[in-house]
């Protein structure tokens, strides 16, 4: 059987592979097993609950809280709010466990379910596989005081956006900044415009009516086209797209140009260099971000520590060094001083402080990085486990490394769940990046095909 926890917690169409059972035994094991770790010491768990703006959350959160109460756990409802809110809720407020239901950039029928331990952070992935294998197990309940409670709090919002506010500092001003910001229809939508507010920026909402259904329908971070639009139209200075969870943040200049996230990040650790917050000078990055930010940063002095893709590595290479910055092209960005999660509206607000107190735009801000056209061609029905090793593919990867010098890369990255090789290859320009990336996939696939020779 697959593993039911992904890089990013449990995930799946909600109703149909993430049902309320599933998401009841989840919450029951995860109790259990992070009790008889020792996690909740000997005093009774607290558990904080949050969910995204999507339909399915409601029934999911009512799982998710009768799981964890019949186990002995008292929680305590958040509502709807975003996911590093969870995170930075569960250290604040010193609970044993958070519970965040969200698909984060996924579309409307898709939920999720994740987890964070004690201080706000992610599960090990030996954690995590001891909670799948405790599921459905016959278990003895507690009975009459023995049951968890369950509770609201209703100023969980004002709190984490207080946290935001507070993480600029005190002679912080975004007045003169207007910003047009596309809360997705999630969770963003009930703290971002109150955290740029708060700091004086004239705020423009996008997308900040959810009614369940329409969360990242057309907006958000993974569709820029109207808040490109918006912010061209109402003469912004910039704009700001947030995803349906706010984990993550990418953002359009004033001519309507987007900044991704490593031109963000690249902006931040310039920031931070300056302001000597930069732990060893040194940004975490994924293997995965543009060429363009890897010889920006070099030229600044500034070091690259590659991950391989995905925030839970950036992250784990950021606690195990002391790194104070990481993040990914996606706009994941962790400012591990502040969140102990990537927060898109954390971001949004510190590149919003970086133009008012520099008084350049983003879009100056931003040409730091000369980003590289970036190709990227899947391989499907291959035998992944051969990419590194075949000897015909390497010598065709290292021919078109060599080819394309200091100006192009090239990457092949073996999917993780299926049979399929990711080519990607950046070169001086789009059609030669194409022409690479296309010869190089041909590499593949008659070197590791996985259909018989007819």
């Amino acid at each position: 059987m697959a593993r039911l926890f992904g890089t990013d917690g449990v995930r799946g169409t909600a109703n149909l592979e993430l049902t309320a059972e599933i998401a009841l035994e989840l919450s029951v094991a995860a109790a259990h097993v992070l009790g008889e770790a020792g996690a909740f010491g000997s005093h009774r768990p607290v558990a904080l609950v949050g969910r995204d703006t999507r339909a399915s959350g409601e029934f999911l959160e009512a799982a998710v809280v009768a799981g964890l109460a019949s186990a002995g756990v008292d929680v305590v409802r958040l509502g709807v709010i975003p996911t590093p809110g969870v995170a930075h809720l569960v250290a604040q407020l010193d609970a044993d466990l958070g519970v965040m239901l969200s698909a984060s950039h996924n579309p409307m029928p898709d939920n999720g379910i994740k987890f964070f331990a004690r201080g706000g952070v992610k599960l090990d992935d030996d954690i995590e596989d001891a909670i799948e294998q405790r599921m459905g197990e016959v278990w003895l309940r507690p009975t009459g005081a023995g049951v968890g409670r369950v509770s609201e709090d209703r100023g969980a919002i004002e709190a984490y956006v207080a946290h935001l506010v507070a993480s600029l500092g005190a002679d912080a001003s975004l007045e003169g900044l207007k910003v047009v910001i596309d809360c997705a229809n999630g969770a963003a939508s009930m703290t971002a415009l109150a955290a740029f507010e708060a700091q004086g920026a004239e705020v423009i909402p996008m997308h900040a009516e959810p009614d369940g259904l329409n969360i990242n329908d057309n907006c958000g971070s993974t569709h820029l086209f109207s808040l490109q639009e918006a912010v061209l139209e109402r003469r912004a200075d910039l704009g700001i797209g947030l995803d349906g969870d706010a984990d993550r943040c990418l953002a359009v200049d004033h001519m309507g140009t987007v900044v991704d996230g490593d031109q963000i990040l690249a902006i931040l650790a310039l920031a931070m260099r300056e302001e000597q917050t930069l732990h060893s000078d040194t940004v975490v990055a994924t293997v995965m971000s543009n060429l363009g930010f890897l010889n920006a940063m070099r030229d600044a002095g500034i070091h690259v520590d590659q991950t391989k893709v995905g925030d839970r590595y950036v992250l784990e290479a950021m606690n195990a060094n002391g790194f104070t910055l990481g993040g990914e092209q996606s706009g994941h960005v962790i400012m591990s001083e502040f969140a102990t999660t990537g927060d898109g509206v954390l971001t949004a607000l510190h590149l919003a402080s970086r133009m008012a107190r520099t008084g350049q735009s983003l879009r100056s801000l931003a040409s730091v990085v000369t980003r590289l056209p970036q190709v990227l061609v899947n391989v499907p029905n291959v035998n992944k486990a051969r990419a590194g090793i075949d000897p015909v593919v390497n010598a065709a990867v290292s021919a078109a490394t060599k080819e394309l010098g200091r100006n192009g890369r090239v990457l092949l990255r073996p999917s993780g769940t299926e049979p399929l090789v990711r080519v990607m290859v950046e070169a001086e320009t789009a059609e030669r990046a194409q022409e690479v990336a296309e010869h190089l996939a041909g590499v593949v696939r008659d070197r590791l095909s996985l259909e018989p020779v007819r």
